[in-house]
């Protein structure tokens, strides 16, 4: 056995623990995550990005670009609808593309969902995350692993030639899926409905020609004698997919001969040629562990939560939470964050995964199970507030007095609070529109109004005091002359703000920007990598240098 030491292990190498990897490498923390399958999925899993997860992986460079351009290869429209077939001339039309809703959502958010198949953004995780100098091992099982007060101790095997090796690390993050040997390890309880049935999956090819209009993607609950299952079409060179559920421990190896029936009793072509290209199984549950962090260890994705696929939002919630473990743990080892922002990690995380669980359980009664309708939660009724307009709380965020501990609010009407997700305003900087969400990224940002220079100097002042990354932004109005910008300022990723001169280039060109923040014009937001509001000032203090001391300290568990 021979000794190694990273300061990150990563268990698993599905939507979570790449992102964890992939948000590591990027922010230069060496880590190290062992898969034991011999690389990404060949099934298309789960389908689709929402917006919220899109808005998180554009400040990863070229990532979201490559996501949009494979989206845009697969599809330009979705349709979800119940019915006895794809041919079924009165099916139920739950979910179709309206081109007025779609620019509502343009309006709150400046990254629309991605129609595309796991499988591929799987495929891009894995080579960005590569080439940004994360050590990705596929056919490596982690065998066991001890923790103490100062890190891990992990095993891993080397499938292909049995070899053991020991790896030391400061922390580990479990991505180790729907039965986490990881989770059990450390004894974490579980809630939730458990196991719900077992779904055999068939990647076919056919011409659905008539059947599905072009560039579309059609997700069909199948309910008839033969079967009870979903069909997803539209899905890229994927092909298509049929998803027939089956009993609890009953897991059928379908011949090919009655593959491709199903797949023509879904579709409704008795004829129909078809090509069965692959098949696999996986288990529908819904599942939420009881804390998603112990000592050094921190669980994500299906490891975390498992909820059913009816609703699309389960792939999307197991990059979040790569996404936030990632940032919490390069503050933390950087030495710019206390602990206490690890472990507000659960405090924020679970409450926001735990009512999207229950959302895909309400869906799984209404589009597969009707039969538990009655035993089931009710679906959140505006969507829109669960993706885009969830809040956080814990010792990390500096609620304000009053605050009413709302875990939802309305994302077209933003507040500003702290907690809160940091509303899309469009700004200008030299002529070129850009969003408030390219400022956020690699550490803190705060950004103030035109009248908030006192902030900015008492931010870039402080910061260098405690050695905190910090971008720092002014916001000019409208048909001001924008402010100087010095070298070496970027959004997201690039060299902190800290010269005197380094206040924004930006120009509030609608003037919203205040008033969607909830503050004046001298007023200023603190906002955290995963576009959180962990602060903010309505105008301006007596000690700005003083306040802002405390308000870094604080939102990094400094204290």
């Amino acid at each position: 056995m021979r000794d190694e030491r990273v300061p990150v292990i990563v268990c698993g190498g599905g939507y979570a623990g790449l992102t964890t990897a992939f948000f590591l490498a990027l922010r230069g923390v060496r880590v190290l995550l062992a898969e034991r399958h011999e690389g990404t999925s060949a099934q298309p899993k789960a389908f689709g990005i929402g917006p919220r997860t899109m808005e998180l992986l554009r400040a990863a460079p070229g990532l979201e670009r490559a996501i949009m351009e494979m989206s845009a290869e697969v599809s330009d429209d979705t349709r979800i609808a119940m019915g006895s077939s794809l041919s079924d001339p009165e099916p139920t039309v739950l979910v179709e593309s309206d081109e007025a809703e779609m620019a509502a959502l343009a309006a709150i958010t400046p990254s629309p969902g991605a129609g595309v198949p796991q499988a591929e953004v799987e495929r891009v995780l894995r080579r960005m995350a590569e080439e940004a100098g994360a050590d990705l091992r596929f056919s490596t099982r982690l065998t066991g692993f001890e923790q103490d007060a100062d890190g891990v101790t992990a095993v891993l095997r080397d499938l292909r030639t049995g070899r053991e090796s020991t790896v030391r690390a400061d922390y580990l993050v479990a991505a180790d899926g729907h039965r986490s040997g990881v989770r059990r390890a450390l004894g974490v309880p579980t809630g939730g409905r458990g196991d719900l049935g077992q779904m055999r999956s068939i990647l076919f090819e056919a011409d659905l020609g008539g059947l599905v209009r072009e560039r579309e993607t059609v997700i069909w609950y199948v309910h008839s004698p033969v079967l009870e299952g979903a069909i997803v079409t539209g899905i890229g060179a994927a092909g298509h997919l049929l998803g027939v559920q089956y009993g609890p421990g009953d897991r059928p190896a379908y011949p090919e001969e009655r593959a491709v029936e199903l797949v023509r009793v879904a579709v409704g072509l008795p004829d129909l040629p078809v090509k069965i290209v692959d098949q696999g199984s996986f288990t529908i549950a819904h599942l939420t562990a009881g804390r998603y962090a112990e000592g050094r260890v921190f669980l994500t994705g299906d490891a975390a939560h498992t909820m059913p696929p009816t609703g699309g939002m389960g792939g999307s919630t197991a990059i979040i939470d790569g996404y936030d473990i990632a940032w919490r743990l390069a503050l933390v080892l950087r030495g710019e964050a206390g602990p206490g922002l690890l472990a507000a990690y659960d405090a924020e995380r679970r409450p926001a995964a735990n009512l999207t669980a229950d959302h895909q359980l309400a869906n799984f009664g209404v589009r597969i199970s009707p039969e538990l309708r009655g035993e089931l939660p009710e679906p959140v009724e505006d969507v829109y507030s669960l993706i885009l307009g969830y809040r956080c709380h814990s010792p990390a965020i500096l609620t304000e007095p009053g605050d009413d501990g709302s875990l939802l609010e309305d994302p077209r009407v933003p507040t500003g609070r702290p907690g809160s997700r940091a509303p899309h305003v469009v700004l200008e900087r030299g002529g070129v529109p850009i969003s408030t969400l390219d400022l956020y990224g690699a550490g803190l940002t705060l950004v103030c109004g035109p009248d908030g220079a006192a902030w900015a100097d008492a931010g870039r002042t402080v910061a260098d005091r405690l050695g905190v990354t910090l971008a720092v932004h002014v916001v000019a109005p409208a048909g001001s002359p924008a402010y100087g910008t010095a070298p070496g300022t970027s959004p997201a990723y690039g060299t902190a703000c800290r010269a005197p001169e380094a206040y924004g280039g930006l120009v509030d060109r609608d003037g919203v920007w205040a008033n969607r923040h909830g503050v004046g014009a001298a007023g200023a937001a603190l906002v955290r990598p995963d576009g959180i509001i962990a602060w903010r000032a309505p105008g301006p203090a007596g000690d700005p240098a003083a306040t802002m001391g405390d308000v870094l300290e604080r939102a990094l568990c400094r204290t």
